[in-house]
């Protein structure tokens, strides 16, 4: 199958998993509508998926939410497989993904120090103009 229909495919397969959690589909109760899908990657011979889960939630809540998921992997399979034909289904594998919540805290972090900056520029005016000199 070409790379862009893998493309296509997994993330139809992420808005359909995204679809499940929040209708309340998936009635395990570790996973709840908090979690986010956010890439769902399809292997070439479509034996395989990996779905990337995150959420903003703490670390434990996300790990049973992707634990919880996997255990619903049969039924979301099923579900999704009976809407979207293709002429093999592939097995998920659920994974928790902290790169959102780790680019937030990046995000958080330049901006404490673009504050910072400008305090010490603001307490510093002789250095600015030692600067605009050179």
């Amino acid at each position: 199958m070409g790379q862009f229909r893998l493309l296509r495919l997994g993330e139809q397969l992420r808005k359909e998993i995204s679809s499940m959690l929040m209708k309340h589909e998936i009635k395990d109760p570790r996973v709840n509508e908090f979690l986010s899908i956010n890439k769902v990657e399809v292997s070439g011979d479509l034996a395989f998926a990996k779905v990337y889960v995150s959420s903003f939630l703490d670390d434990a809540s996300v790990e049973r939410g992707v634990q919880g998921l996997q255990s619903a992997a049969g039924f979301i399979q099923s579900t999704i497989a009976r809407k979207v034909s293709i002429y093999r289904f592939p097995k998920f594998t659920f994974v928790a993904d902290y790169s959102m919540k780790e680019g937030y805290k990046m995000v958080q972090k330049l901006n404490e120090l673009e504050k910072e900056t400008l305090e010490w520029e603001k307490n510093n005016p002789q250095t600015q103009e030692n600067d605009l000199d050179n």
